[in-house]
């Protein structure tokens, strides 16, 4: 069969904490003023798979995604009034189409950490990868840890795009807080995306304004 009769299948994989930050940088911290879009992302990124492997971009689909987080008990989400806000994001994720995975957080800390998320999408992806085929897989993530992921990827014969970001904001407590990309993990893949140099210099394009929800009635951001 000829390679254009063929569907590019792609899987998007989040880390969740990894989106956050960053969703939460376009909301406050830049003009835009909007959180992103789960179905602008897919969008997004079978357009450019489309671009990047001269395909027809009816035949480049987003046929799975997964997103990953560590999340509080019940006790401890109802402390932090944390039970609306994550009820409110597991329904966008949910009309979005999107597989959840939550592990449990580490309270026993002061500062409650996630634990195991890194390695948990790792071995989903991977497994997944093996046994549904999927021609792309594209990680929204920062961490070099997620390295030797893309090289057993890559061995199975799967392209990885990674979604990178490099976004620094000053906080109201006034601290710069810092969200990255590891070089590591954008040099190992093989459609390496700075996400955030496509949305300075591509603005007015469909693609870019479609990553962004629209801002609320008043809201003139």
């Amino acid at each position: 069969m000829d390679r254009s009769d063929n569907l590019t299948r792609i899987a998007v994989f989040y880390d969740g904490s990894f989106f956050h930050r960053v969703s939460s940088f376009y909301k406050h911290n830049h003009p835009r003023a909007s959180f992103l879009l789960f179905q602008g992302i897919h969008d997004y990124v079978a357009d450019k798979v489309a671009q990047l492997e001269d395909r027809k971009p009816s035949f480049c689909q987003v046929v799975e995604s997964h997103f990953y987080r560590g999340r509080f008990s019940l006790a401890k989400a109802k402390e932090k009034n944390q039970l609306e806000t994550d009820r409110f994001f597991d329904q966008l994720l949910m009309f979005a189409g999107i597989a959840t995975h939550y592990l449990p957080m580490n309270e026993q800390l002061e500062r409650p950490v996630e634990k195991g998320v890194d390695i948990h999408l790792s071995l989903d992806a991977f497994d997944q990868a093996v046994h549904k085929h999927y021609d792309v897989v594209v990680l929204f993530a920062g961490d070099s840890d997620f390295v030797p992921l893309v090289r057993k990827l890559n061995g199975i014969g799967t392209r990885v795009m990674v979604l990178g970001w490099d976004l620094e904001a000053t906080g109201e407590d006034g601290r710069v807080y810092v969200t990255r990309t590891s070089a590591q993990l954008m040099n190992a893949c093989n459609y390496p995306i700075w996400m955030d140099k496509e949305i300075e210099e591509n603005g007015d394009d469909w693609a870019i304004n479609g990553l962004f929800a629209a801002p609320a009635p008043g809201n003139n951001a």
